[in-house]
């Protein structure tokens, strides 16, 4: 199983048949959170615990994560070989990134022999996307 974080506007997507689609726009962004920038998280990414506990405390953050994991449950129940979670942010190093990292702990702390939880991020290095205002 692989979970891969990304931004869409970075315009190179992870490619696989069928994967599941996670979508963390509705989430809280701390670029356009005056109180987020006040701290520096605008800074950090989804692998440091600040900003992970600012995005799972997001209003539906749970429940985003919830469905994805019943997703993947259910893709694993099927049998399925090989099961693909895309996880999308507007710059692919914060929300998408605790997100994925969350589903990827959730599903390790299941001790199921046969299930190899991967996780790849692959903007988190990549520069800050502009919004299109800002262009």
């Amino acid at each position: 199983m692989t979970i891969t974080s990304y931004a869409p506007g970075h315009h190179d997507p992870p490619r696989s048949a069928n994967p599941i689609a996670v979508d963390t726009a509705s989430l809280r962004d701390p670029l356009a959170d005056p109180e987020a920038i006040s701290k520096r998280l605008p800074q950090m990414t989804g692998l440091e615990r600040e900003m992970a506990f600012y995005v799972m405390t997001s209003p539906g953050a749970e429940r985003l994560s919830e469905r994805a994991f019943v997703q993947v449950w259910d893709r694993v129940i099927d049998g399925r070989p090989q099961v693909d979670v895309h996880v999308a942010c507007a710059d692919g190093r914060r929300r998408s990134v605790a997100v994925a990292e969350h589903l990827a702990e959730r599903l390790r702390a299941l001790r199921q022999d046969d299930i190899n939880v991967d996780v790849v991020h692959r903007h988190i290095h990549h520069p800050l996307l502009l919004a299109e205002t800002e262009r």
